[in-house]
């Protein structure tokens, strides 16, 4: 791995897509930046701000106060906080709204919050008089190194996680990595599981050097910068291969089919948070690539013992409430499986590990298997 950043260092990413492509600007107090950043980028435009409630508190009149220096008209859309927001009746709020903004195919829509808001917003901006463009201003650690990139936009079903949707890429994405010192222990948390993510899929090297520098990324130090960066490179050049989710950007959703699952039995509520379900999702991916030979039982031990360290959970028995609805019951658990978006003719397909840094697609895994392995983790005692 190369040094850690200072923190003066302000780093940019390039999303290779064509005429398409974008930037991710990266640093310490970046927000300032938007107005003139959007000005540059679209003059004349007018832009509405989508955001919730607790980053409207801290960071809502910044953004304002940024496009208004800039000469840039603006408005703004305050929805709930939760996954609640990502609804039938969320979206409809948010396009209404952006309709009565009187929002154009020349203006932008701003997400400014974490990953339910980008989705949420992007996903509104996406439909809005057939696609207007919008900026990711993403307020939380998983939304800055995850869901901010790479133009998924969507909203849950009642049957699934982020089932309604479309790919419809950011102009611009700012990371200001100083918001993140607002997030609490457990948001900070759930967002470092998707970097940790990148380094086993992809960069081995970078999830040793997790190991050894987390504590300097959850202290706010120069090592935060570090890692964003290197998620955001990592996600950006599997994006520029394969923006679609035809073949490998699917290796994206390591822990994802297991987490998305837990999830929607958990309600889409804060029992158990996007990352936290991810977490767990990896120790499950890990463990079944152990139970399938593809990696020794020291990798999955590997896995698990770093989530835990950070304070992730790793077990199904982690999540508040356990026993509740459909939790302890494997049957339940595969259907709620069987609505991951990479079911191709009700075949699951798992993105499981051929080692430490390196993930694998695995088609057709036998959902016996699956189940019998899920009823051994579900009989488990912590």
């Amino acid at each position: 791995m190369t040094a850690p950043l200072k923190h003066s260092d302000l780093v940019t990413v390039d999303v290779a897509l064509g005429d398409r492509a974008y930037d991710i600007v990266i640093g310490r107090d970046v927000l300032p930046s938007l107005g003139a950043r959007i000005a540059a980028l679209r003059p004349g435009a007018r832009a509405a701000i989508v955001t919730d409630r607790n980053v409207a508190k801290h960071w809502l009149e910044k953004a304002l106060a940024s496009l208004s220096r800039a000469g840039v008209e603006a408005s703004h859309i305050i929805v709930e906080e939760g996954e609640g927001s990502k609804t039938y009746a969320g979206l409809e709020r948010v396009s209404e709204a952006l309709i009565s903004a009187k929002i154009e195919r020349n203006d932008l829509v701003i997400a400014l919050g974490g990953g339910v808001v980008g989705d949420l917003a992007g996903f509104a901006a996406a439909i809005l008089r057939r696609g207007v463009d919008f900026v990711q201003v993403p307020t939380s650690l998983l939304a800055q190194v995850d869901s901010s990139v790479g133009g998924k936009t969507g909203i849950n079903s009642p049957q699934g996680k982020n089932l309604l949707g479309a790919f419809h890429q950011p102009v611009l994405v700012i990371a200001d990595t100083a918001v993140l010192d607002t997030l609490s222990p457990r948001q900070f948390r759930a967002g470092y599981a998707e970097v940790a993510k990148y380094g086993l899929l992809g960069d081995e090297a970078f999830f040793t050097w997790l190991e050894s520098n987390y504590a300097d990324i959850f202290a706010g130090g120069p090592a935060r910068e570090h890692a964003i960066a290197t998620s955001c490179r990592a996600k950006a050049a599997i994006v520029a291969r394969d923006e679609r989710e035809t073949g490998e950007r699917a290796l994206l959703n390591l822990g994802h089919t297991f987490g998305h699952a837990l999830e929607a039995a958990t309600g889409f509520s804060d029992r158990l948070f996007h990352g936290e379900g991810v977490a767990i999702g990896m120790v499950l991916a890990a463990e079944l690539s152990a139970e399938l030979g593809m990696i020794g039982q020291s990798d999955a031990r590997r896995v698990k013992t770093h989530l835990a360290e950070v304070g992730l959970p790793t077990h199904l028995q982690d999540i508040a409430g356990f026993a509740q609805e459909g939790l302890a019951d494997a049957d339940a658990l595969m259907t709620l499986m069987a609505q991951d978006k990479k079911v191709r003719r009700g075949r699951l397909t798992f993105i499981l590990l051929g080692a430490i840094g390196r993930a694998v697609i695995a088609p057709d895994v036998e959902p016996s298997l699956v189940r019998d392995f899920l009823k051994a983790k579900l009989r488990r005692t912590k």
